[in-house]
């Protein structure tokens, strides 16, 4: 590289973790140019523009954001130096058959860690993150705002961003009532991780920006939580980092990015699902635990579902709609939905896959591994309307809503249904409830 030339950079990303490292490393900053974002994971966030708004100085026309297969036919035109990789959920070995390509396209290849990323903030910071999607993060985060509320804090909850519309109105989203969902034009997917943030009485805030986010949320909060997506890190310095992890998948807290270093970096671990996985699983993650993670404080909980009209499933033949992406880039075989037809004697869970419409056929090509149950794909207009359609065609008695919201309410189903839901329960000593104890102490003093 010549002197005083700008050190030219693309970052690999799907449309979450990519801006963040672009706006806390990079934003402004005169000696680096980033050239493109890539896009991957994510149906339909390729081909935008991350907009001069958000970009800031030195990039009037804003950043493109390409595909990710497209990267070699670019570089022809746009020669880079160096690429950063910057999504989540991968295995060890993704993530260098990723360094590999690139390497081979002439380019170095890099990780951004805590020390470049992580922003700190005024108020004491709860991170709760993941080994993989599907975990059960959720209904933990769900827990701990719930507990730090009965201690007397204000709670604010900050969501890892999943800005899939017009990114320069998601700069800064504030979500304390349902209608701001709507208002907001969520996509399904982040329905299903506000909502029940905002029916439990958590006021929760996400975007693209997210220090910009931080300090409105420190206005009205004692306390932030981060609620990560994936199994991602925390965007902010942590002061109590918990990390769930799922014995369904045992080992993968050891080979997945960058659960894995969530788990190193761990200060409480809850081995999540003891009441649906095996003896030998849970004392393998036990064992991973206490080799990898010795520092840690160990939280036992389960999972357990109810469901309202459960009668309903016993001897029909049932379609299962589950979260989507526990069962895309999660990988996950098995959801709340499909534990409901098995405890409540469905007769038969009938493969969707004959009967798939447009987006959703694209979803099973590219993700062949889900089987017999359906994802709640939702990232846009079209694909709520394929996902409609599917379920229309399926011939069925009933279908059984594994989601974490009642995706009723935006899709017209045309058969009866019933929908799960679940909340974490603790099991033993410790619970999150005295471990948090001493953290709200910390917090007063």
């Amino acid at each position: 590289m010549e002197p005083n030339q700008k050190r030219r950079v693309v970052i690999l990303g799907a449309g979450g973790r990519d801006f963040h490292n672009f706006n806390v490393a990079f934003r402004g900053r005169g000696e680096v140019e980033v050239l493109a974002f890539t896009a991957t994971q994510i149906p339909g966030i390729e081909n935008r523009t991350y907009p001069a708004v958000l970009a800031g100085a030195g990039y009037p026309q804003g950043i493109p954001i390409i595909p990710e297969e497209s990267l070699p036919e670019f570089l022809k035109t746009h020669p880079a130096d160096e690429a950063i990789f910057a999504y989540s959920d991968v295995s060890h070995e993704y993530v260098m058959q990723k360094g590999s390509w690139i390497l081979s396209l002439g380019l170095d290849y890099r990780l951004m860690g805590p020390a470049s990323t992580q922003i700190p903030s005024r108020k004491p910071v709860v991170a709760v993150l993941a080994s993989r999607t599907g975990s059960g993060k959720s209904q933990t985060t769900r827990a701990v705002c719930r507990r730090l509320r009965e201690a007397g804090l204000k709670v604010v909850a900050v969501r890892h961003p999943m800005p899939y519309g017009d990114l320069a109105k998601q700069d800064v989203q504030r979500f304390a009532e349902v209608a701001d969902l709507a208002r907001h034009q969520c996509t399904v997917e982040e329905m299903e991780e506000y909502e029940p943030h905002i029916v439990s009485g958590t006021i929760i805030y996400a975007g693209v920006d997210y220090e910009a986010i931080l300090r409105q949320a420190e206005k009205e909060a004692d306390v932030v939580v981060f609620d990560g997506g994936n199994n991602d890190m925390s965007f902010y310095k942590p002061d109590l980092q918990i990390v769930v992890l799922d014995p369904l998948r045992p080992g993968h807290e050891l080979t997945w990015h960058p659960g894995h270093t969530n788990l190193l970096s761990a200060d409480v671990v809850v081995i999540n699902k003891i009441d649906s996985a095996s003896l030998e699983q849970i004392n393998e993650v036990r064992r991973n635990v206490a080799q990898h993670a010795p520092r840690a404080q160990v939280v036992e909980a389960a999972s357990p579902i109810s469901v309202e009209g459960w009668e309903k499933i016993r001897g029909k033949k049932v379609l299962v709609v589950e979260d989507g992406p526990t069962l895309t880039h999660g990988g996950m075989t098995i959801g709340a939905g499909v534990v409901a037809a098995m405890k409540y004697g469905a007769a038969e869970i009938i493969d969707p896959r004959p009967w798939l419409v447009g987006r959703m056929a694209e979803t099973f090509r590219k993700y062949p591994k889900i089987g017999r149950l359906l994802p709640a794909m939702g990232y846009g207009e079209e694909q709520l309307r394929d996902l409609e359609a599917t379920i229309r065609q399926v011939p069925c008695d009933l279908v059984i809503i594994g989601t974490p919201i009642d995706f009723r309410r935006i899709v017209k189903l045309d058969k009866d249904s019933v929908r799960v839901s679940y909340e974490l329960e603790e099991i033993g000593e410790p619970t999150l409830g005295t471990i948090l104890e001493g953290f709200v102490q910390r917090v007063r003093r």
